[in-house]
């Protein structure tokens, strides 16, 4: 309709298409097919698709992961890798409009100013097999770090606790990021802590508080210190040989780092951390115990059964609860605040004894010997050698050795009973089981020679006889 009134206005196509701020060639188009009673709508520029909307994504991906520093330059080697067959003219046009973009749409940070004593920032990390556990006061930027084999919630509380009696006071507000040990669900993106963690902190007397979601610039202070510590705690150490070790060597790392003047602050964070101390909550008077354990009752086999293994402890302590507590590598067993019992940690289903829990090594498995008839009452009154007689004529499989007892206990009237008893300890070294064999070895007597152990090999000094070669007996001649 602007078209057709500058026209009416001006009478001509040029005039028309310069008001318009188009050609006259689509001035007279659609004036003719308005004479012609056509309606004829407004002209619309084609969408033509570009070569660089193959790598947009690419492109987007790399501007939001370095913030919108990446170059053109740089990121094109690795579009041409994914496909961009486009001019580098095209691709700094398209890397430019996508850098707008993150500018305009991108996160703004605002700086945290820290309250004295407010806020202690805490979160874990890994590093050479370890779990690290670090946590930063905002304020003094006095840091804790700790060495741990899981991040359990007990051993979390533990080192928290421990926190708090390196710093000498209790923050108002312990921040984290949503750790699934104390995270107990999240409901309309409001976290939920676990009953623990909140009787815990009821304790302390601080208040649990979370950061959103994939947020890690909300707690960039205690993210960096963890950076810290793997690369120059955890990674020049080279190894413990256990968490003790480890540990002793996290707190001379603290005593250093808090010793020097920080960075950010331009101050020593001993020396604002004595500052901030006056600031903090007091330690409540009964806290729980650093290292804490299960309760277990000791069953019938003097044992308790801790991680699907089982463990020995005294057996005057059956019947009754002990504390069973895990570190690095041990179990220790207390009563009472009294250590019983240490083993180290075995895989679940085996058993670890100590033979003192038992009142000394472990016997041979062997059934009692218990007579019924009166020969074998008047046999066994013999003593330990008729016993093992016994045991060895059963274990030979002696047929009839109910009768064979009976004959053998008629020649104690004949022979007497110390004869009877020698001549059954030599049957039984050459395992003869009959009561006739028995009664040859008395007719004997005692002049039979004892049977002794194998001596020493016999060496001689035999005497030196010439010897004449192999040559010498050779036949001359033969064909």
């Amino acid at each position: 309709m602007d078209i057709v009134a500058a026209f009416e206005q001006v009478g001509t196509y040029r005039g028309a298409a310069a008001l318009c701020g188009t050609t006259h060639r689509t001035v007279k188009r659609v004036i003719e097919a308005r004479m012609a009673g056509e309606l004829v709508d407004a002209p619309r520029r084609r969408s033509l698709p570009r070569n660089t909307d193959a790598v947009a994504e690419l492109i987007a991906e790399k501007v939001r992961a370095t913030d919108g520093r990446i170059s053109a330059k740089r990121l094109l080697p690795v579009a041409q890798a994914a496909g961009y067959a486009g001019s580098a003219r095209n691709f700094r046009r398209a890397v430019a409009d996508a850098k707008r973009g993150w500018r305009r749409d991108r996160r703004v940070f605002r700086p945290w100013v820290p309250t004295p004593g407010e806020h202690l920032v805490i979160d874990w990390t890994q590093a050479d097999g370890w779990r690290v556990f670090c946590a930063v006061s905002a304020w003094s930027r006095w840091r804790f770090v700790r060495l741990a084999r899981d991040e359990k919630a007990a051993t979390t509380m533990g080192l928290l606790a421990e926190c708090f009696e390196a710093l000498g006071g209790v923050p108002k507000v312990v921040l984290s990021d949503r750790m699934g040990c104390l995270k107990g669900g999240v409901v309309a993106n409001v976290v939920v802590p676990t009953v623990d963690y909140v009787r815990f902190a009821h304790h302390y007397g601080f208040r649990p508080d979370f950061c959103e979601a994939a947020d890690p610039e909300a707690k960039g202070m205690v993210e960096a210190l963890c950076r810290y510590a793997q690369v120059d705690l955890v990674v020049p150490a080279d190894g413990w040989a256990d968490l003790d070790e480890a540990n002793d060597a996290a707190r001379a790392w603290c005593a250093e780092v808090n010793a020097r003047v920080h960075t950010e602050t331009r101050a020593i964070p001993d020396e604002r951390l004595a500052e901030e101390r006056n600031v903090f909550g007091a330690l409540p008077s009964l806290r729980p115990p650093l290292r804490r354990g299960e309760w277990r009752k000791v069953d019938k086999l003097s044992t308790v059964r801790f991680g699907s293994a089982r463990y020995s402890v005294p057996r005057e302590l059956v019947g009754r609860k002990v504390e069973v507590i895990a570190s690095d590598g041990h179990v220790t067993v207390e009563h009472d605040g009294r250590l019983v019992a240490q083993h180290r940690l075995v895989a679940p289903g085996e058993v670890s004894l100590v033979d003192d829990h038992y009142g000394g090594p472990r016997r041979s498995p062997a059934r009692a010997v218990r007579p019924r008839s009166a020969a074998e009452k008047q046999f066994l009154a013999l003593g330990p050698t008729a016993e093992a007689f016994l045991r060895a004529a059963a274990a030979a499989g002696t047929n009839k050795l109910a009768s064979e007892l009976a004959a053998i206990c008629e020649l104690e009237a004949a022979w007497g009973r110390d004869p009877l008893i020698a001549a059954l300890d030599r049957a039984a070294e050459f395992r003869r089981f009959r009561a006739n064999d028995i009664a040859s070895i008395l007719d004997a007597g005692a002049g039979v020679p004892a049977v002794v152990d194998a001596g020493d090999a016999l060496v001689l000094d035999l005497p030196v006889v010439p010897v004449r070669s192999l040559d010498a007996y050779r036949l001359e001649g033969l064909a």
